[in-house]
């Protein structure tokens, strides 16, 4: 039987609502004595609150072997929402094949690298919280840029954004820091979106609809030379 991991990022969250639960079962335990059946709602309740929370901030072991340095893996969990030519002009300033994930509040929210290279930059913006499916959340909304130059010299971004219900975007990622499948890029609390930026001669095996999971499905290929 697999052992239940919780990832770093909700340890003191989890332990926060645990407390509250106490601090909330405790006095309505003792104010409806004579009414147990307030008593067994509220705990209810708040037991349903916890196992959420443990739930969103698990955090699954995936290790995938690949004998291809040029395959992209999936960043993180969730449903592909976009893969069409568009301009990126925060970092490369020319068009790139974008490749978005939108994440539900039900998906793991850990993020993995998806590739293995060096980090160029990693950097962060502040913005608004619109909606994670929007076209203009990826220019918009608040987001981290992970940007991986392969050994073979071709470079690729991996954009994190914040939605509407995501307040907090947590990145790893330093440049000049070397970065390996297997191992988290970050994670987004609560629902958002993962968005790549490849070159256009990508091949893709994944199209708009499908569901991916983080670290376990190759979503496409890098040519082996970048134009």
């Amino acid at each position: 039987m697999k052992r239940l991991r919780i990832h770093r990022e909700g340890r003191n969250l989890i332990i926060g609502v645990v407390l509250l639960l106490f601090l909330i079962n405790v006095p309505v335990f003792i104010i409806y004595s004579e009414q147990r059946w307030i008593f067994a709602i509220t705990l209810v309740l708040t037991a349903l609150l916890l196992v959420f929370v443990t739930y969103f901030f698990r955090n699954p072991v995936r290790v995938l072997e690949v004998d291809d340095p040029n395959f992209i893996i999936a960043p993180a969990d969730g449903r592909v929402v976009v893969i069409e030519p568009t301009e990126e002009n925060e970092y490369f300033h020319e068009k790139r094949l974008q490749v978005s994930i939108f994440m539900s509040p039900f998906n793991v929210h850990a993020n993995w690298y998806p590739i293995e290279g060096t980090i160029i930059e990693s950097s962060h913006q502040k913005g608004r919280h619109k909606g994670a499916w929007l076209p203009k959340s990826s220019t918009e909304n608040e987001r981290s840029l992970v940007v991986i130059e392969t050994d073979s010299k071709i470079r690729i971004a991996v954009r994190q954004i914040a939605g509407a219900m995501a307040r907090r975007i947590v990145t790893y990622a330093k440049a000049g820091k070397r970065c390996h499948r297997n191992t988290h890029l970050g994670f987004i609390k609560l629902g958002s979106r993962v968005d790549m930026y490849l070159p256009l001669d990508t091949e893709m095996f994944v199209q708009v609809g499908d569901l991916v999971r983080g670290n376990e499905t190759i979503v496409a290929r890098l040519s082996d030379k970048e134009d």
